[in-house]
């Protein structure tokens, strides 16, 4: 018996210490993997950092002189705030404050500056699509918008390749696959560590990653809410809402939702009337902005709140921004940690090879969208449609077809700025 009790007892020792060894060669190879910062970024990266800094060293001094001269050229008497004028110059201060950004995010990145780098690439991103709205509501779908299409790209490949928390996950998943403990990572995933801020300063990190699927999510919800809220209101009545040629998105809603998420971050346990107050003037804001884009890109009036109460321009009220409120407030306290918790459930040997698959397909179908707005709008214009392209969706996106998808949109060539 005292035989099979030390038996019992070496195993349970040899156990132990095999456990041990195995925790310690865990750490030792998670500590042996260079850090972050220390790791340089792949040379592509650099060598674009160079153009970057190329082009903007080019660009900024001419965008300032061809500025300057043409100030110089006006007559300030005759000067006419018309629409055209206003998108001009809203257009020359963001290619200013782009090319700006860009030297200062491509010296980052030849310095090998990773962390901040990162944050740059995110700054610039929204830069890169006022540049390309602008351009869009002053010249419309064209070759023009090319480098800004491409610039977008390049800077999300950017951001993901040198965002410090993505670049984090990634090497922890390797060492946790050579050390077979995948299973410690999901669990840890279940109950809401993973893809949480763990600098303190919000609730959720702000990556790509995150913010697409919120995305995506509130595009879907956005989508099912509106619908059922016009049933309601409306006596039963269904009608189409949504937003995109394809599928039941309403990117309203999705990108109000990223930017709720973004701007009410670091509030998420502030008090919930701060939150409702912030949320009730971001989403009116928001509102306002996507309104008043909408028309003066393509001519298309989606919502009317003339007459209501605090209606701006019609284009907000009061009333809706009390709903922005209730669904930001809604959004930061009860649905985003679900969220969070709903999308970090996609199995790590998925996620990112499914969120690069319903980003592509979601891109297509915006790019068509607006190219189908687009040629909706120069029929509309009295344009006859000369290309293949313009032939393309003259068939099969006609005005009829529109009309249809679009039921809550009416088109009229004459409120757009495009010169």
């Amino acid at each position: 018996m005292n035989d099979d009790i030390t038996d019992g007892t070496r195993r349970t020792l040899a156990d132990a210490i095999a456990m041990s060894t195995s925790i310690t060669a865990a750490e030792t190879t998670l500590d042996a993997l260079p850090s972050i910062d220390e790791r340089r970024l792949p040379l592509t990266a650099r060598i674009y950092g160079a153009l970057c800094l190329m082009v903007g060293l080019v660009t900024l001094p001419m965008l300032v002189l061809v500025i300057v001269d043409t100030v110089d050229g006006l007559d300030m008497t005759d000067i006419r705030p018309t629409l055209t004028f206003i998108l001009s110059c809203v257009h020359a201060a963001v290619l200013v404050a782009n090319s700006a950004a860009l030297i200062v995010f491509g010296v980052l990145l030849v310095r090998n500056r990773r962390r901040y780098a990162a944050r740059w690439a995110y700054a610039l991103i929204p830069l890169t699509l006022l540049e390309g709205l602008s351009n869009l509501e002053l010249y419309g779908l064209g070759p023009s918008l090319l480098p800004s299409f491409a610039q977008l790209v390049l800077l999300v490949v950017i951001s993901v390749v040198a965002d410090p928390t993505l670049r984090d996950e990634r090497r922890i998943q390797r060492a946790l696959r050579r050390l077979d403990e995948r299973d410690r990572l999901e669990a840890e995933a279940k109950i809401g560590m993973v893809g949480r801020d763990l600098s303190g300063r919000g609730y959720i990190a702000l990556d790509f990653f995150n913010l697409f699927w919120v995305f995506v999510v509130a595009c879907v919800v956005g989508l099912g809410i509106e619908t059922v809220y016009h049933f309601v209101m409306y006596h039963g009545e269904w009608q189409d809402r949504a937003g995109l040629l394809y599928g039941p998105f309403s990117p309203i809603y999705g990108f109000g939702a990223v930017l709720l998420t973004v701007l009410l971050n670091r509030l998420w346990d502030s008090n919930p009337l701060l939150i409702f107050i912030a949320s009730a003037i971001i989403g009116g804001s928001f509102e306002f902005a996507v309104s008043w884009f909408m028309e003066t890109a393509f001519g298309i009036t989606a919502w009317d709140y003339t007459g209501q109460w605090l209606s701006v321009d019609g284009r907000t009220s009061g009333r809706y921004m009390l709903m922005w409120g209730l669904l930001g407030l809604v959004w930061v306290r009860l649905a985003l940690p679900r969220l969070l918790k709903l999308i970090n459930r996609i199995p790590w040997q998925w996620r990112y090879s499914l969120t690069v698959a319903v980003f592509v397909l979601l891109f297509v179908d915006g790019v068509m969208t607006l190219m189908a707005l687009d040629c909706w709008y120069s029929r509309a214009a009295g344009l006859q449609p000369g290309s293949p392209v313009e032939l393309f969706f003259q068939r099969h996106y006609g005005d009829e077809y529109m009309r249809q998808r679009f039921q809550t949109m009416t088109m009229n060539p004459s409120l757009t700025g495009r010169m």
